[in-house]
């Protein structure tokens, strides 16, 4: 668990790593650049000798496992019956939409937000309502709930939530969850929670799942995880999905059969062994980040003027406010240009997220301190 540790990634097929040029240190895209727990390495090596790779069945013990691993993380019930297995998170919320909605249906977004939930129901046909999320003096994200509420009685039939939520970094709170499930609830619309960040969220906060507040809610809610984000194997595209409701499990299971792919026996395999013996790294990875995070801010309070961020609760994104830069171009093109430091362009978040970048801190200390070094260089340059 040596998180100093370079390893270079050039070469591997990475989408991190291969999508700019050379000379650019990509710090986009939200896959960490730290070795996977040692377990699922040998798990997987095992798995590999065997030399058959056919379709893949569910391990024995990989719902207990994740019962076991959400009971603890975030103490939560689920019982086997209610955990499904999907490709991905992305395609599990299409999914849900596709199956649960019809064309035309208007979903609930709260921008801004990751883009695959900005661009999803309208890729499909339903239409997207945005609550959008109010920025505080000091960078904080709040809801909006009288905006909330108006949109949801506007005849919208399902609400997408992120949480914790990519890329403000809000873990929302219990309170905040309630107001909100209890509006959908009044209104009977469904809840489809992409919780995918649920275990990276630091020690000042504690992730409630949406599906816990009460079996009302949990009856009208599709909550979609990952070992994906949580333990830096997202390329085995392997995610979970639960719901509580059988009629919803029955309809996201025909409907799966005919369209979607299922994980494949590798991934699967990757996260047995994730989820039964992952915790100790889970537990030292967050301290890692947690102290990442904290240098970051200060790093940016103190030596990026023009540039504003607020300390993210959960995930490894920083959502950088480059306003007061005051540039002539977008924020993410000028630190590529003139820092060759690859960032996320706000603007692709919603129209609220232009003038801000988002950075992944999921990396060694040095690979972040370099990254803001450049970034520092070609501020003090502009300014």
């Amino acid at each position: 668990m040596n998180f100093d540790q370079i390893i270079d990634r050039r070469g591997t097929e990475s989408i991190k790593w291969n999508y700019y040029e050379e000379d650019v240190l990509p710090m986009w895209i939200a896959d960490m650049d730290f070795r996977s727990p040692y377990s699922v390495i040998e798990a997987l090596h095992k798995r590999v000798s065997h030399g058959i790779f056919g379709y893949g069945w569910e391990p024995e013990g990989l719902k207990d496992a994740i019962i076991t691993h959400v009971k603890k993380r975030q103490h939560c019930e689920l019982k086997p019956e209610e955990i499904s297995f999907i490709s991905g998170v992305v395609t599990g919320f299409t999914h849900a939409m596709y199956s649960l909605t019809k064309p035309g249906d208007k979903v609930l977004i709260q921008t801004p937000v990751y883009p695959p939930i900005l661009k999803g129901p309208e890729s499909i046909g339903r239409l997207s309502l945005y609550n959008e999320l109010i920025r505080q003096d000091d960078g904080k994200y709040e809801i909006d709930f009288d905006d909330f509420e108006k949109k949801v009685a506007f005849g919208v039939k399902l609400f997408l939530l992120c949480n914790p939520h990519n890329p403000v970094g809000r873990v929302f709170s219990r309170y905040e969850l309630e107001r909100m499930a209890e509006i959908c609830l009044k209104h009977g619309v469904l809840i489809c929670s992409d919780e995918i960040h649920c275990d990276l969220v630091y020690s000042e906060s504690q992730h409630v799942p949406i599906s816990s507040l009460s079996p009302e809610i949990a009856d009208i809610t599709v909550t979609y995880f990952a070992p994906s984000k949580t333990f830096n194997i997202a390329g085995f595209s392997t995610s979970v999905y639960v719901t509580k409701n059988p009629i919803i499990r029955k309809k996201l299971s025909e409907s799966m059969r005919m369209i979607l792919g299922h994980p494949n026996i590798l991934g699967l395999h990757a996260a047995l062994a994730a989820y039964q013996d992952g915790g100790p790294w889970l537990d030292e990875v967050l301290k890692y980040l947690q102290a990442n995070r904290d240098f970051l801010v200060e790093f940016v309070s103190q030596k990026l003027p023009g540039v504003d961020m607020w300390r993210p609760e959960g995930t490894f994104l920083a959502w950088l406010d480059c306003r007061g830069l005051d540039l002539d171009e977008l924020p993410g093109a000028f630190f590529l240009e003139t820092a060759r430091v690859g960032l996320n362009e706000g603007a692709v978040f919603g129209y609220s997220g232009k003038g801000f970048v988002r950075l992944n801190f999921g990396c060694p200390r040095s690979m972040l301190e370099q990254g803001l070094k450049r970034m520092k260089t070609a501020i003090d340059e502009w300014l």
